[in-house]
């Protein structure tokens, strides 16, 4: 019998929600200096919630478990200065399921470009997929889109998955996807 004391309680809550802590000030931090630095990059304060759907390539680097991947996403419009909320649920062609919430910026370059970082967390069930390790994972992501006149947008996305070792083993997974963005106020008539 394991005896858990305070001490390790809180070693393992630190280890727990390290990466997510980390990885939450290095997107604010890039998204501030990258808004600083770039000429014409900003904040849209009018955006749009966005239905974000995707498809793409699951295990594209180490191509243990490749598979087909599907997401559907809902991003709100609003949040603390260019901090938004975003929350999805991924699957694969191969059973597995990843529900996910987190945090995007969203950076515009100019008019029609749009750079979105972001980090998640969520529960992850792997069916005849991959296994990662844990049930839950994090994921980061760094996405280009193209804005069109009626601000919808295409993209396409680099996302890494991975239980940032609070697991026994940690194999990560990395995945390519294409985004369709539709503009939830256009669909509405706003």
């Amino acid at each position: 019998m394991m005896l858990v004391t305070r001490d390790t309680f809180r070693g393992k809550i630190v280890q727990i929600f390290r990466l997510p802590i980390a990885l939450g000030l290095a997107l604010g931090g890039f998204a501030a200096a990258l808004a600083l630095a770039v000429p014409g990059a900003r904040a849209q304060s009018d955006d749009p919630s966005y239905l974000v759907g995707g498809i793409g390539a699951f295990d594209l680097v180490q191509d243990d478990d490749q598979a087909i991947d599907f997401r559907l996403e809902y991003r709100h419009g609003t949040g603390l200065w260019i901090i938004k909320p975003w929350i999805g649920v991924e699957g694969t062609s191969d059973g597995a399921i990843y529900g996910v919430g987190g945090l995007l910026a969203d950076i515009n370059l100019g008019r029609r470009i749009v750079i979105t970082p972001s980090i998640g967390v969520g529960a992850y069930s792997e069916g005849d997929g991959k296994d990662l390790g844990h049930t839950v994972e994090f994921r980061s992501q760094i996405e280009l889109a193209y804005r069109f006149d009626n601000r919808s947008r295409v993209g396409v996305a680099f996302s890494h998955i991975s239980n940032a070792g609070i697991g026994d083993e940690n194999p990560g997974t990395e995945i390519l996807n294409v985004y369709y963005a539709l503009p939830l106020d256009g669909l509405f008539g706003r």
